[in-house]
């Protein structure tokens, strides 16, 4: 016994909406590489204020060169 089957009857629905997972706050994901990004330009921009107000590198101003 064979049944027929419609072509709407074997498709299945994709959803509209992807859902709005939260990103976790851990690991390798763009919120801890924006994060990572912006400490660096400010210790960037401090190790350039450091060298501009002491006339030193930043290695000679902490011991090191």
């Amino acid at each position: 016994m064979q049944t027929s089957i419609g072509v709407k009857d074997m498709t299945q629905q994709q959803p509209t909406v992807s859902p709005k997972a939260s990103e976790p706050k851990f690991g390798f994901n763009e919120y801890a590489e924006r994060l990572n990004g912006r400490a660096a330009m400010i210790g960037f921009a401090l190790a350039l204020a450091i060298e501009y107000a002491t006339g030193q590198g930043l290695l000679s101003w902490l011991g090191l060169g």
